[in-house]
Formats: structure tokens, C-alpha cells, sequence
């Protein structure tokens, strides 16, 4: 078996970010960078009002008994050029550009308006309420690094720049294969001893968390030829291929035999981890295209092919995606009571995470689905490794914006 470790580094060479694209700005949600994306136009573009009040030089504030007259108004939009000699004024309101010679402008909660002049209560110091030119972005420094996600943040960055298309990473064509001869879908008859199919559906669903929500779905039941001939067709038009059961040892685990079949060599198959040891990667050549289609055998019972996702196939999928950075999202947090691993393997226990304390949600079983659909973050426990209450761990958390 391997080490995580070893698994995931092995993972990380043999998957290469997919194709650039380029795609309409709001498309490009999710999505990664394929360069790095420099401002050619500066944050503000110009100099203009934090507030709407009067744009004058700051000098002419000091005397509160003094009249200054308001000679002109500029609104938002379009810069009327207007100047501001000394003792004067312009009626200015929130976004509008600067007049020449004003160096601050005072809100017109501060002034005591007379006929056409203003009586300064406050004074205003040289770049109050002002918002200079280039304070925020300027020409020329960096928006976005070469792998760095497009978030809501960034699009409406990159809008401001006048760009309505962008260049990013493709998404990969993905497909979820569930075996087994006891799955069902939701509105089939439900016979003694069979069950529902919650891999797939949850396997769609973390795939939506990344962004891919174009997923192909199929099924097949537990037979060696069929599991071929399902196998050799998404093969020929995936990118990603996620089998959920089928990977291990039984009998009616068809999953190995039918990549032989198909000339197909397991590159990795059982890690060194709990839950999650029969997991499988391999890889289809097409020379004909030549590219591959990264294939990824994930356990039957839920909660192991839902670690094994998070711990193999996430990081997988953000390279193939173009991410600089596949490192989960984790911080530091107390135990709320005593931990132990007596295995001999590191153990991903399932909990929640409150007030900087993490604590076990129910069974730790791998089967175990409720337990797991109330948890937000994971901890590690190595082989033999004990944790006191207020004991300090490092948690991987679930569900973060990044997936």
C-alpha cells in the first residue's frame, strides 16, 4: 500500500492541466487562469468625491466665520473640467471628478449653506474625502497570477478593466460510474436488499463544488463483460472517469479484471488511509487524440469514496483545471474530548467545528452517511496517535468556497 503521500504525488504528475479557452467573463466563474492578467487602467481612473458635499482647497476651511462662494456643480459621470480658484467651492457629490485647484472636498453635513456660499463648520485637511487616482490599482500591477481562481471578487476586477472575455483552463469532461447489481434510482421499486444510489448523487455534487457541473452518469451491474463494454465507451469520451465500488477483491468486483480486459495497468491501488483503502487510478491512453483519461476507483461505501475524493481526486481535478494551489483549506483547532487511533493506518475522523473546537458527529463507520452529511471538517489521527480534550489539531474543513 501506499503512503497518502505517495499516492497523491503520484497523482499530481500523471494529471497535467486540461486546454486554455477563452470564455465570456461571467462563463469564466470557477475557472483558472492561464497567465498571469496585468491593469491597464488605474484604481480610480481619476481623481473624484468619497462623499457628496463641496470640493475646495482645504486652506479655506480654517476660518469658520468665512463665506466661500459655490460657483459651479459637478455630478457623477462625465468630467466637466471645472476649476476651483481660491475662496471658491463646486457642488460635488459621491464619484464625480475633482476640480482643478480643489484638494479635499467637505461633506455637506460639515457646511452651513448661505444664499449661493457655504460656512465651513469643520475644517478639512488637504485630501480628506478624496480618493486619488491609482490608491487602489495601478497600470501595469498584477490582478490575477497564472492559476489563481476566478471569483466573484476578481470578475468584477477584471469588468472594471473593460475585458468581456477572458482566457482560462477548460473544465474536464467528467463521468460517475456506479456498479453494483443493488443500486437503484430514486422512483425504481425498492426490493429486499437493495438500496438507493447516494455515491453518484454526492460524487455530482462535490464535482459542482469545483465547478464541473456538466457530469455524465451511468451504471452498471455487478457482470465482467458488461462492465467492459460501459467502461471502453465513457473511456472514449471522458477526460475524468469516477467509479464508485467495483475496485476491490470480491467476487463481484469486476472492476480490475475489466481494465485488463482492456489493457489497462492500475497505477495505484490501496492506500495506506482509513477509510479508503481500495482505491484505484490508471490511465487510457488515445494515441490517436493523444491525451488520456485519468480514471479513479473510489470504495462503495459512502464515506470512503467521499475522503478518497477529497483526498485524491479534488487535488487531481484542480491540476487538470489549472490551479497553482490543490492544498485543502485547513487551520488550527482544540478536541472537545479524547481521540485515539489504535489502527494502524491514519484515521479521518468526521465532525463539526464550533467555536474553534472540533468534535466527532456520530458513528466513525464508513458507512455511516448521516454522520457524515452532518460534518464540515476532517481530522487526522496517525496509527497509535492519542488526543486529549483541548488538545490542539490541524482540521481540514469541507465546504469551503474553494471546494
Amino acid at each position: 500500500m501506499l503512503t497518502e503521500t505517495e499516492a497523491l504525488e503520484h497523482l499530481l504528475a500523471r494529471v497535467q492541466p486540461g486546454p486554455a479557452e477563452t470564455t465570456r467573463l461571467l462563463d469564466a466563474l470557477g475557472r483558472f487562469s492561464t497567465a498571469d492578467l496585468l491593469a491597464t487602467l488605474p484604481l480610480p481612473g481619476f481623481d473624484n468625491s468619497m462623499m457628496d458635499g463641496y470640493a475646495i482647497q482645504a486652506a479655506a476651511s480654517a476660518d469658520p466665520s468665512h463665506l466661500i462662494s459655490v460657483h459651479a456643480e459637478q455630478p457623477a459621470g462625465i468630467d466637466l473640467h471645472l476649476t476651483c480658484p481660491p475662496g471658491k467651492a463646486v457642488r460635488i457629490f459621491t464619484g464625480a471628478p475633482m476640480p482643478a485647484g480643489a484638494d479635499a472636498v467637505i461633506m455637506q453635513e460639515d457646511v452651513e449653506l448661505v444664499d449661493d456660499s457655504i460656512r465651513c463648520r469643520e475644517p478639512v485637511q488637504p485630501g480628506e474625502n478624496v480618493r486619488r487616482a491609482g490608491a487602489d490599482l495601478c497600470r501595469g500591477q498584477v490582478m490575477l497570477r497564472r492559476g489563481e481562481k476566478m471569483t466573484a471578487g476578481i470578475i468584477g476586477l477584471l469588468a472594471s478593466q473593460g475585458l468581456e472575455k477572458v482566457e482560462v483552463h477548460s473544465a474536464p469532461r467528467v463521468a460517475v460510474l456506479s456498479t453494483g447489481d443493488e443500486l437503484r434510482r430514486p422512483g425504481q421499486p425498492l426490493e429486499d436488499g437493495c438500496i438507493f444510489n447516494s455515491n453518484g448523487p454526492m460524487l455530482q455534487a462535490l464535482l459542482a463544488g469545483l465547478g464541473i457541473h456538466e457530469v455524465r452518469t451511468a451504471h452498471c451491474a455487478d457482470d465482467l463483460e458488461v462492465t467492459v463494454s460501459v467502461l471502453a465507451e465513457l473511456l472514449a469520451s471522458q477526460d475524468v472517469l469516477l467509479l464508485s465500488g467495483g475496485v476491490s477483491v470480491g467476487d463481484h468486483d469486476h472492476i480490475k479484471p475489466a481494465l485488463a480486459k482492456l489493457g489497462i495497468r492500475p497505477e495505484i491501488w490501496r492506500i495506506k488511509v482509513r477509510p479508503g483503502k481500495p482505491f484505484l487510478f490508471a490511465q487510457s491512453r488515445h494515441d490517436e487524440r493523444s491525451t488520456s483519461t485519468s480514471i479513479f476507483g473510489l470504495p462503495g461505501n459512502p464515506v470512503s469514496a467521499f475522503i478518497t475524493f477529497h483526498l485524491f481526486v479534488r487535488p487531481a481535478l484542480l491540476r487538470w483545471m489549472g490551479a497553482s494551489d490543490v492544498s485543502p483549506f485547513t487551520l488550527m483547532a482544540g478536541v472537545s474530548g479524547r481521540l485515539h487511533n489504535d489502527g494502524d493506518r491514519p484515521h479521518y475522523l468526521r465532525g463539526s467545528l464550533k467555536d474553534g473546537v472540533f468534535q466527532t458527529t456520530g458513528l466513525q463507520q464508513s458507512h455511516a452517511l448521516y454522520a457524515l452529511s452532518q460534518a464540515c471538517a476532517l481530522l487526522r489521527l496517525d496509527p497509535g496517535q492519542t488526543l486529549e480534550a483541548g488538545d490542539a489539531a490541524r482540521i481540514l474543513l469541507l465546504n469551503t468556497p474553494t471546494g
